[in-house]
């Protein structure tokens, strides 16, 4: 299994949500993958990375693919916790 590397931008909001989710789906085209998203940059999350962070995590269910979260800052970490994401992704 192939993995990638993907740092999450500062803001991870509409308008980057919608060009990680094309990425992320198109490298899914190829093989499996185990997708290692950094967010060591990343200070902010809203509803719509949200949706696209569990889209994400669904399609890999379907393609056997596998999606970890690294390095979450306090306010994203609060996020996820606070929509209870945290007991269905796994974090490290």
């Amino acid at each position: 299994m192939r993995v990638e590397v993907i740092k999450i931008p500062e803001q991870f909001s509409v308008t980057e949500a919608s060009e990680f989710r094309e990425m992320t789906y198109n490298l899914m085209k190829v093989d499996q993958i185990t997708f290692e998203l950094d967010f060591s940059n990343c200070n902010f999350i809203d509803s719509t990375g949200l949706g696209v962070l569990v889209g994400l995590y669904k399609k890999c269910n379907e393609t056997h693919s596998k999606m970890i979260l690294k390095h979450l800052k306090k306010d994203v970490a609060r996020v996820i916790s606070m929509t209870r994401l945290d007991q269905i992704f796994t974090i490290l």
